[in-house]
């Protein structure tokens, strides 16, 4: 329950506005994983706004035709294309990147996005699916920020990469020990390449999304959020009192749009944060630092996600 004066945070620029000057990516290339659908497209989306040659690459062919479409049609894009690339295979990576500088150049910014997820107890685990997390939300980032860190050290050019991370590389994340895990590790990536990579021109960073509705969820994580009933705030509207949505269990009182994402990845690869590197900026609302006055009552991960005793 909310008093008479709790409002939330305001709700963002309308769909469409910039961040940035138009044209701040004019001339530069942007290689977007996972590009076709959800956060991804929604980042590529506003490096389209601001001029950018986009590079989109995913698993799937059909929806990045679409998403192509979709983005070369947003006002002020310059050239999309797109590539269907499993970034585990770090000689499809190295295609993708030899494709990218063909038809549009060497890619100036990078933003890893692609990574797979689902809930589960870490008791119920088995090795394949902890190497499917893993091996594309850590591995897979891994050889897309290699590929294009050595290309630029190579060619002596500056760079930036955006990668996203999660905010339970922090905190663990209980019923995502996977993804956590590899979250941590993309996290220390981050951590580790800004210093190594730092003199010779190429910034590395983090982005953490937190509660962003989109079109795109996977069925186990729309059911996880739809666990608490109510809306599901697709375009950050604010709560009101009483309302039991996503946004009411928000400090901010709404949740994220997929384009304050994308104005935040365009920040952090531009020219006006060229001094900020290593860093893991957190978009959520303060939802990842929410601590209870009473600890609630612990109910075990297994009951949180219906399932019954393990037996192995």
């Amino acid at each position: 329950m909310t008093d008479d004066i709790t409002r939330g945070l305001p709700a963002p620029p309308p769909s469409g506005a910039a961040a940035l000057p138009p044209g701040t990516y004019a001339g530069q290339v942007v290689l977007v994983t996972g590009g076709g659908t959800g956060l991804g497209k929604a980042i590529a989306a506003e490096f389209a706004r601001l001029g950018a040659d986009l590079v989109i690459a995913g698993r799937r062919a059909d929806r990045l035709k679409a998403a192509r479409d979709e983005l070369a049609a947003v006002p002020g894009a310059g050239r999309v294309t797109a590539a269907v690339c499993d970034i585990r295979d770090p000689e499809r990576v190295a295609e993708v990147f030899d494709a990218a500088q063909a038809a549009v150049g060497l890619p100036d910014v990078l933003v890893n996005n692609a990574a797979a997820n689902f809930p589960s107890p870490a008791e119920d685990l088995s090795p394949n699916a902890w190497r499917a997390v893993v091996d594309i939300t850590l591995t897979g980032t891994w050889f897309m920020t290699r590929e294009f860190g050595r290309r630029h050290l190579a060619a002596g050019t500056p760079g930036s990469i955006v990668s996203i991370g999660a905010s339970y590389a922090w905190t663990g994340g209980p019923g995502f020990a996977h993804s956590a895990a590899a979250k941590a590790g993309v996290k220390s990536l981050v951590e580790t390449l800004a210093v190594e990579w730092g003199p010779y021109g190429i910034q590395v960073n983090g982005l953490v999304p937190g509660l962003v509705p989109h079109a795109d969820m996977t069925e186990a994580i729309r059911a996880g959020l739809d666990q608490g009933g109510g809306r599901d705030g697709h375009d950050a509207q604010p709560a009101r009192d009483g309302d039991r949505g996503l946004g009411a269990r928000q400090p901010a009182l709404r949740v994220g749009a997929p384009r304050e994402l994308g104005w935040a990845a365009t920040f952090l690869a531009s020219p006006y944060a060229r001094f900020i590197t290593g860093h893991t900026l957190v978009v959520d609302g303060a939802n990842w630092q929410r601590r209870a006055l009473v600890n609630p009552e612990v109910t075990p991960v297994r009951a949180q996600l219906g399932r019954g005793r393990f037996t192995p």
